[in-house]
């Protein structure tokens, strides 16, 4: 049995994004994996939104970065310095004891990649890493009952990574983690916009494209279009064009056909017994990428079996590193998460 005089933080430390979970409070922190550095003083000018804010329209001191990349630390000491702002950020300072944390991870990383994640989460104020693969504390946070011996299967769409996995008796049977996630659909809609068009756009455009006209089925989205502005690669002067929902489709179809087969290749691994389960109790999808329209009509259709959107799928992974804290035990029973102090 797990005791905790601190408060429990719940980490999804993702490519796009940073959501935190805090004990009796819930989540209490959604934001952007950006931070803005002055290159002279390498001081920390904003982090968070504050920094999103500043990309691509820095002067030249001033670097706004993302320090993960595809689900994993690409740079390490500013991970660590995000990581204890938005910690110190959501503790109680009045509080003596440090947190215990428990971070999500995607299923597919190395173990340098590992121990790159437990340090940062220790030397950012952490009494205690916890790490948990995503595609369990998204089974977790979706309300799944993974701890019966009954099939689960899982579809966790993030920033940088798609981690699929069919989860029975409190861990992973099969899964499958491919580096695509919601910034690969980005650059496809930026490359699309500059081979079809000859338009150069920023990484925040072409999120707004996704958003308003990403979709995985375009017969349903026919009529819907929307004014796009970038530089026009030939003049080098600014541009203003309309793009439509089926060239957003065009655009992104390559990312999310790599979805669908990574979904398929883990089905025909799982066993029988429990391929029967997820026959009667489909696929969910969980993650920012979840909420892509027709996303989940679109796998239905490559699996034939039922797809089910989670409730609150962009916080499931937090929320599940929440419930994995309350359960150490338990998961630890089923090696489903590593400890480092």
């Amino acid at each position: 049995m797990f005791f905790s005089f601190g408060e429990d933080i719940g980490i999804d430390l993702g490519t796009a994004s940073v959501l935190v979970y805090v004990k009796n409070k819930g989540v209490v922190l959604n934001e952007p994996s950006v931070v803005a550095i002055d290159k002279n003083s390498n001081n920390i000018i904003a982090v968070g939104e504050e920094a999103r804010q500043m990309l691509g329209r820095t002067p030249g001191n001033i670097v706004a970065i993302r320090p993960m990349k595809e689900g994993v630390i690409a740079d390490y000491d500013v991970t660590e310095k995000m990581l204890r702002y938005f910690i110190s950020k959501v503790i109680d300072k009045k509080f003596f004891f440090k947190p215990r944390v428990m971070v999500g991870i995607p299923s597919g990383v190395t173990s340098v990649e590992e121990r790159a994640v437990k340090q940062a989460a220790v030397s950012a104020g952490a009494k205690e890493a916890f790490l948990i693969e995503e595609p369990l504390a998204a089974a977790l946070g979706a309300g799944l009952d993974i701890s019966e011996a009954s099939g689960s299967m899982v579809v966790d769409i993030g920033g940088g990574t798609t981690d699929v996995a069919v989860l029975s008796l409190g861990g992973i049977v099969t899964s499958r983690s491919i580096r695509i996630g919601g910034d690969k659909i980005d650059e496809s809609i930026t490359r699309y916009m500059r081979r079809y068009h000859n338009l150069m756009i920023g990484e925040r455009t072409a999120e707004e494209i996704k958003i308003e006209l990403g979709t995985a089925i375009p017969e349903e989205r026919i009529k819907a279009q929307a004014d796009i502005r970038g530089r026009d690669l030939v003049s080098g002067l600014p541009k203003n064009i309309t793009v439509t929902a089926e060239e957003a489709y065009e655009a992104i179809k390559e990312p999310l056909e790599a979805v669908l087969v990574a979904t398929k290749e883990v089905l025909e691994r799982t066993p029988p017994e429990l391929a029967a389960d997820i026959m009667n109790k489909g696929i969910f999808l969980t993650g920012g990428g979840a909420l892509l329209h027709g996303l989940d009509k679109f796998i239905s259709r490559g699996t034939q079996l039922p797809v089910h959107i989670a409730e609150n799928a962009v916080q499931c992974v937090a929320l599940g590193t929440a419930k994995a804290l309350v359960h150490l035990d338990l998961l630890e029973t089923a090696r489903s998460f590593r400890r480092a102090r």
